[in-house]
């Protein structure tokens, strides 16, 4: 996979090239839905406030704001990705899984426990328990891989040090 970064060869090259320009367009589309949500959200809420009762908001008002702003945020999320992708080049799957867990939580905020029927709160929380899983294992052993990968370099510098010493 490293010779596919590495590659001089032209065509690769500009094929990179126009994949990171449409990822720079993509970043450019996202602010403007971002703002479109933020910009939707304050209508609902306004709306939402001036109807009877006067400056009042039901439990099912505050739910659909709750979704309307996690909307947003996962707008705001996925606007990270793209970024990150644009500086590193590659995707990084701790955030991906954090902004799916993100998408999950807002369903679950959202769901009308009324209107649906328990096979899908079931599966719903399957979903949600396998990417928390997930979620938790790139933590676990990202963190682990890396502590352990600068425990390792640590020692072989110190056996370096103590082989490069001069002999008297």
């Amino acid at each position: 996979m490293d010779e596919l970064y590495n590659n001089k060869e032209p065509l690769v090259q500009y094929l990179r090239k126009i994949i990171h320009g449409a990822v720079r367009m993509l970043a450019i589309l996202m602010t403007f839905v971002i703002l479109l949500g933020v910009a939707d959200v304050c209508w609902v809420l306004y709306k939402k406030l001036v109807e009877p009762p006067f400056m009042m908001l039901t439990i099912n008002d505050i739910l659909a704001t709750f979704g309307a702003f996690m909307a947003v945020l996962i707008a705001i999320e996925i606007f990270v990705n793209i970024i990150i992708y644009l500086q590193d080049d590659i995707i990084h799957v701790k955030i991906v899984l954090a902004t799916a867990l993100m998408a999950i939580a807002r369903k679950v905020i959202i769901l009308d426990y009324d209107e649906i029927s328990p096979d899908y709160v079931w599966a719903t929380a399957g979903v949600a328990l396998s990417m928390s899983i997930g979620y938790w294992l790139v933590v676990y052993f990202g963190d682990r891989r890396a502590f352990v990968s600068s425990k390792v370099q640590w020692q072989q510098k110190t056996e370096k040090q103590y082989t490069d010493e001069p002999e008297e």
